[in-house]
């Protein structure tokens, strides 16, 4: 047993724990538990009942607002357990200081973060709040708004209506973001040659709006990743890494990134694959498991959202991973998805129906599996090469992703991506 993000150990009872409790009152629920060694090691508390009232006094005195949690004792090892659920009414203060979890330490928010949690206790989203620039025009907007609903003209009314505009208070975020020119930090495109040091082209969208920014971007797109095949008397389109999964990529990038950063979107254009990389990890409350599940509940800027949902360019909250994964059914390789702290990467690699590059050897393990023989034992019998060569060459198919390892021990298949 050892210390995490969401578990601390405590010896004895001390006021650093309260850091903790800020942490997890405003990020996440975890818990504490005292009488359990740093490393680990159960000692127990003395008269855990009296430490108990101790730990109520100090949560109740020294975290502002209060935040809900529960105290649970063991008898059997005299270990108290301290669960503090994560608040409704962020942020919460130790010293006037707020608190996060970083690994198994717990550390001092920086002021862009508090300001998200402040907005948070107020029920608000950056993309609501004034907008810094109100002398702001919208001509990509109309067109894009004539295009797909058919209004002759964009009004006053119809900026109201989308929330990009409000009474007496002047343009929103929102309203900024899809205006013709803003001070936003918008994508940096380039496309790589053969190793990072060569860049064959490189674009900065910025200061322009975020609709022209995702239509620039699907054009550098289908400059270098769509061609035509003449194929008998007809002229074919042949997307090398499907169209819609990009749409969806960075249409999710704009909406669900951090506006309040001076960071931009970054994609990256290989031979084999595009990353893009977006600032802001996972809104909190949303867990990495609902986000690859497709189910977004939680919308960091609504607004944004909205508008992008009514234009067509996103299909419905909450559905553009599983898109993305859709368009890839058939593949051998598929994308991924790497979430981290303040950024998220979506990688799309090329479309494979079948496997490339392979060795004579890989592709009959390859072909084995695709027939159905997901244990070591059968690919073996199937293959007739020995068990530490069959062994090498499926863990190679791992590594390149032409397999998905699944189980441990004598439980462990193979299997292909779906």
């Amino acid at each position: 047993m050892r210390e995490t993000k969401d578990l601390e150990f405590k010896e004895q009872v001390s006021k650093t724990f309260l850091k903790t409790v800020s942490a997890f009152a405003n990020y996440g629920t975890g818990e504490i538990k005292f009488g359990i060694k740093d490393n680990g090691q159960v000692v127990g508390v003395d008269d855990p009942e009296m430490v108990c009232l101790d730990i109520e006094n100090k949560i109740n005195d020294s975290i502002q607002p209060n935040p809900k949690y529960d105290l649970d004792i063991d008898k059997d090892t005299r270990v108290i357990t301290l669960r503090v659920y994560q608040g409704t009414n962020p942020p919460y203060f130790y010293k006037s200081k707020a608190y996060k979890r970083n690994d198994s330490a717990s550390i001092e928010v920086d002021p862009v973060e508090l300001s998200r949690l402040i907005l948070e206790g107020k029920n608000q989203t950056f993309d609501s709040l004034q907008a810094q620039d109100q002398n702001l025009t919208f001509s990509s907007l109309e067109t894009a708004l004539k295009d797909k609903l058919g209004i002759e003209t964009l009004n006053q009314d119809i900026l109201i209506t989308l929330d990009l505009l409000r009474k007496a208070k002047g343009y929103t975020n929102a309203g900024a973001l899809l205006a013709d020119h803003n001070h936003f930090r918008g994508i940096n495109l380039v496309r790589f040659g053969a190793n990072l040091n060569i860049m064959l082209d490189r674009k900065d969208y910025e200061g322009i709006s975020v609709l022209d920014q995702y239509n620039l971007s699907v054009d550098m797109y289908r400059q270098y990743y769509q061609h035509e095949e003449i194929k008998g008397i007809k002229r074919e389109l042949v997307e090398e890494i499907p169209e819609e999964a990009f749409r969806e990529a960075v249409a999710n990038a704009l909406v669900h990134r951090t506006w309040d950063v001076n960071s931009q979107i970054k994609i990256s254009m290989f031979d084999d694959r595009i990353e893009i990389a977006s600032p802001g990890g996972l809104p909190s409350g949303l867990s990495k498991e609902e986000y690859l599940l497709g189910q977004i509940s939680i919308l960091r800027n609504p607004i944004l959202a909205n508008v992008f949902y009514r234009l067509g360019l996103i299909e419905q909250f909450g559905t553009g991973i599983r898109r993305i994964i859709s368009s890839y059914q058939g593949s051998v390789i598929q994308p991924k998805f790497k979430i981290f702290e303040n950024s998220i990467v979506i990688i799309l690699p090329l479309l494979q129906s079948v496997p490339v590059n392979l060795s004579e050897d890989e592709g009959k393990i390859y072909q084995a599996v695709q027939s159905g023989n997901e244990t070591t034992s059968k690919i073996n019998g199937m293959v007739g090469f020995g068990r530490t060569k069959t062994l090498r060459l499926i863990n190679s198919l791992v590594k390149k992703g032409y397999l998905i390892k699944v189980g441990e021990g004598r439980g462990t298949k193979y299997m292909l991506p779906k």
